[in-house]
């Protein structure tokens, strides 16, 4: 705090400034802004998945799901990590410890792609045991409400 003097100048008192200095805080919020700016779109799924939209009820669990991509290429993807076709039975049960009955897991299949290869991949990881299986799609873009209307 800083004394500011009277303006009478036969006053020799000085008055108590009460202002607060907001300025540190506004720095602070401003390079916190910068942080979560940088950082958002790293949360992101990094594989770069086309999915189909379809009307359908969201899947809400407590869990974090594991996330099996297949791109347009038909490349197989756990996370960000590429793995065959082959080996992806062994590397979910080694992720889910064996625990195939209650680990869920996300298939994530571009829509460019056969559906006979999307339901190969989630083939193969529902005859190495696991049941808690899921296609995901994006749910579809609302056209304008003015546009359905009609005179």
């Amino acid at each position: 705090m800083a004394f500011i003097p009277a303006k009478n100048k036969n006053h020799s008192r000085r008055t108590l400034m009460s202002d607060m200095n907001v300025t540190p805080m506004i720095d602070v919020m401003l390079v916190l802004l910068v942080i979560f700016m940088v950082t958002a779109p790293l949360l992101t799924v990094g594989v770069k998945v086309n999915l189909p939209s379809v009307n359908a009820p969201n899947v809400t669990s407590n869990e974090t799901p594991i996330v099996i991509h297949v791109n347009g290429e038909g490349r197989i993807f756990i996370g960000e990590i590429e793995v065959d076709a082959a080996t992806l039975p062994a590397k979910l049960k080694a992720i889910t410890n064996e625990n195939t009955a209650d680990a869920k897991i996300f298939v994530r299949g571009d829509k460019s792609l056969p559906y006979g290869i999307i339901m190969e991949t989630m083939g193969n990881i529902s005859s190495s045991g696991f049941k808690n299986v899921v296609l995901v799609t994006e749910l579809p873009k609302k056209q304008g409400s003015n546009a359905s209307k009609k005179k």
